[in-house]
């Protein structure tokens, strides 16, 4: 058995989910200022989370969860996930976003499982709050490492694949290291580089 993980936003989704949300509000500017400083590493992951979600305070679920289920995933991914079963991996999505989201896509795109964090509702409005398993800038690396424990997998046995800072932790765990359309911060510590969207493109270094 082996295993790939992937991230979820911009890698296994086109984009950033709190951006699509934040659209629908007239807040994305912002949004995507904060989230492109949390992916570069400028500023602390947790910390990022924390002010982004909060800037969604009062948002209604049934907009979200719509939203959320009509993501664009990226060309290739159910393709790519497919395949990589079919050679013996178990195929995981690890997001530092949200299971409204990574949940309706683990149906579509057919990875084995999805760890991720969790936004906070009451009364059907969001409330501000966020948590969950990926919130802070080494839970990837963390939760890999325990996946390959349970599973008897070694890290030569393992794929991490990611665009941005927190998925930096992971890469420590995994013998090949996939930088999907990534930031420069990602890119020095991989070795494989994809410039094209397009996720086919990993199979022909596996």
């Amino acid at each position: 058995m082996k295993l790939a993980v992937f991230d979820f936003d911009s890698t296994l989704m086109e984009g950033e989910t709190l951006e699509f949300i934040a659209r629908e509000y007239g807040i994305e500017p912002l949004m995507k200022e904060i989230t492109a400083q949390a992916m570069e590493g400028k500023i602390d992951f947790f910390e990022s989370l924390v002010q982004r979600v909060s800037l969604l305070k009062g948002a209604k679920e049934e907009t979200i969860v719509k939203i959320c289920r009509e993501l664009p995933y990226t060309k290739g991914a159910k393709e790519t996930i497919s395949t990589l079963k079919k050679m013996g991996y178990k195929v995981v999505c690890f997001s530092g976003g949200y299971d409204t989201a990574t949940i309706p896509a683990q149906q579509v795109l057919g990875y084995d499982a999805q760890f991720s964090n969790i936004l906070h509702f009451k009364n059907g409005e969001m409330t501000g709050l966020v948590g969950g398993e990926m919130m802070f800038s080494d839970s990837k690396g963390k939760m890999l490492k325990r996946l390959q424990t349970l599973l008897n997998i070694t890290e030569e046995d393992s794929l991490a694949v990611g665009d941005g800072a927190n998925d930096l932790s992971m890469f420590a765990f995994a013998a090949k290291r996939a930088a999907f359309c990534a930031k420069p911060v990602l890119k020095e510590k991989a070795n494989i580089i994809i410039e094209r969207k397009d996720l086919t493109e990993i199979l022909n270094y596996i």
